[in-house]
């Protein structure tokens, strides 16, 4: 076998999320490496930016504007993909997200909270809206984009987890929870769909700045720590954040036939946050 990543260019790849903060991140990553890609968001300048991507990489990136919780969306999606960029070989689920309608406003309660700041008074529109953005979207993705390979006896499936999957934080019960949802999902699917040719894997991003969280954990004039954020370097090993650069390496490898006898497995890209204990 020759160790590279070439047996990738000239296959088509969804992303779904793929002009988010980590999106952007793997779908550039991707099409360094010679992929065409798809990506789906709720986005209406989708087509603008695959537009520009196309003329910076040299290599057909299609921005299509679709929800993932919208099924037949997703298939009119697919339908155009077909047109424009033929067969789908690669999916990645990168979509996902919170709301603070499904934050806790404390991180443990204590018998003098007001219970409309914690578990309990959580709204369950905003519970259910995360659910569904992260693990929903997920499912009906991998329904719609996995038919092609189906047919083909081969193809692969990435999916975005968290290490909140693996340690839930306070307060995000509901990202938390679909997370697991996720990783759960991973290996079934990858038991499901193994004699079929197909693998599916994850991987889990430890604490990475966004536009969602940078002010959750830094301060907006000074872009000095909170304690949140303190709390976080203090237990990564490296004491940094990611940058979103650093998963383009492990969704090469896992996408690549290099790795062609690894499925269900869910990869930690966290600084060691995983493997520390805290002492």
């Amino acid at each position: 076998m020759k160790y590279s990543f070439d047996d990738l260019k000239g296959r088509n790849c969804v992303i779904t999320g793929g002009f988010g903060i980590l999106g952007i991140a793997l779908t550039k990553g991707l099409l360094e490496a010679g992929v065409q890609v798809a990506v789906i968001s709720r986005s209406a300048s989708n087509p603008e930016k695959g537009e520009e991507l196309t003329k910076e990489y040299g290599v057909k990136c299609l921005g299509i504007s679709a929800s993932t919780t919208d099924k037949a969306a997703l298939e009119a999606a697919r339908d155009q993909i077909h047109q424009e960029l033929g067969k789908i070989d690669i999916l990645i689920n990168c979509a996902g997200g919170n709301s603070p309608k499904a934050t806790c406003a404390v991180e443990q309660m204590t018998a003098e909270d007001d219970l409309a700041n914690t578990f309990y008074g959580l709204d369950m529109e905003g519970f259910q809206f995360v659910y569904d953005l992260n693990f929903k979207g997920t499912i009906l993705a991998t329904m719609v984009f996995t038919t092609d390979m189906i047919e083909a006896g081969k193809g692969n499936v990435l999916n975005i987890s968290s290490m909140n999957a693996f340690r839930p934080l306070t307060k995000i019960p509901a990202y938390s929870s679909a997370k697991g949802s996720i990783n759960n999902f991973t290996q079934w699917y990858a038991v499901h769909v193994a004699q079929m040719g197909i693998r599916c894997n994850a991987i889990a991003p430890g604490f990475f700045l966004t536009d969602q969280n940078r002010f959750l954990l830094t301060e907006e004039q000074t872009g000095e720590l909170k304690p949140r954020g303190q709390k976080i370097i203090a237990n990564t090993p490296t004491h940094k954040f990611g940058e979103p650069e650093d998963l383009v390496g492990t969704m090469l490898y896992l996408l690549s036939d290099i790795s062609s006898f690894v499925t269900g497995v869910v990869i930690p890209v966290d600084g060691g946050y995983s493997a520390f204990g805290g002492v």
